[in-house]
């Protein structure tokens, strides 16, 4: 709908409903805060927007015409309506700033987000009320460009057309075998050819650990050198250390979610011919940051933690 240029503007239709209501110019603009010559402006120039006379000037005050009583009666609509509309927007406002609805790939929502979350919290009183989901990176980036969420964190190499993103923090993946795998005690090197020839137990399709790490033996191999297949491919990184740990096979994993085992369950294999270093990104639906509200103040958190 596009509104007619002869259509008045809010202060100039309040003004008027003031002079109908209190009789005359000198109460509204009492009413209003404002002066006498201010509110008999903003008639005449209402009266020359709309071609009709609204008030008749009498000795005794200021007197409604008929078409001033009708436009005085819409107005009385309108502002209503603009109240509610107002009063609405800012409800959402307010409640954008009580809630944080975020979804992170399982290295970030393991590892990073309850930190991050916490410290947050610690900061703001009262917090907002987090809603979250952990999800592998494509979902997470289906979830924020449908606006199911307003600030999502993936680990994948790319992020989906159409979302704005910022790095908040680096990450390596290293490769990973029991103790007793041959590998530990094996003289030669391990390069990308070793792992391209193995079968790994991996993330399932969509994880941005496993389409990092592939991307990568593609980068070293070059497009045309064969992968052999998984092992297994699981949904969790959880599950992926746990059956490396059963001796299931070696896999590629985040340095964050293997630390605490390494050296005692796990044992991590160098490689030398393999850029495994990446970014963690935060990633929303539009515009240089998010918009006003929780998720603006929890990414600039993040900033500075």
């Amino acid at each position: 709908m596009v509104l007619s240029p002869r259509m008045p503007d809010l202060a100039s239709l309040e003004t008027l409903q003031s002079v109908v209501s209190t009789g005359s110019l000198n109460a509204a603009a009492a009413e209003l805060g404002v002066t006498q010559q201010a509110v008999s402006a903003r008639i005449r120039a209402m009266e020359t927007q709309l071609g009709v006379g609204l008030l008749t000037r009498t000795p005794r005050g200021s007197v409604p015409t008929q078409s001033g009583r009708l436009v005085a009666e819409w107005a009385d609509r309108l502002l209503t309506l603009a109240g509610e509309f107002d009063a609405g927007l800012s409800a959402l406002r307010l409640e954008r700033r009580d809630r944080l609805r975020l979804a992170a790939s399982l290295t970030v929502a393991e590892h990073l987000l309850p930190r991050w979350l916490v410290s947050f919290a610690a900061q703001h009183d009262p917090a907002p009320k987090v809603s979250f989901t952990a999800a592998n990176s494509d979902h997470v980036c289906t979830l924020v460009r449908d606006g199911e969420v307003e600030l999502g964190f993936v680990e994948g190499p790319r992020v989906a057309p159409g979302l704005r993103s910022r790095t908040i923090a680096r990450d390596e993946l290293v490769v990973v075998v029991p103790p007793d795998h041959p590998w530990t005690r094996s003289r030669r090197r391990i390069g990308a050819a070793d792992l391209a020839g193995t079968a790994l137990v991996t993330r399932e399709e969509g994880s941005g650990t496993r389409e990092f790490f592939e991307r990568a033996l593609t980068r070293a191999l070059g497009p045309s050198r064969e992968v052999t297949a998984p092992v297994l491919e699981l949904s969790t990184t959880a599950s992926v250390r746990a059956a490396v740990i059963a001796g299931a096979g070696p896999a590629v994993l985040s340095n964050l979610s293997v630390a605490d085992d390494l050296d005692r369950r796990l044992v991590r294999i160098p490689i030398d011919d393999l850029d495994l270093g990446r970014q963690l990104r935060a990633v929303w639906s539009s515009g240089p940051q998010p918009g006003a509200g929780a998720a603006r103040d929890f990414l600039a958190h993040i900033g500075r933690s």
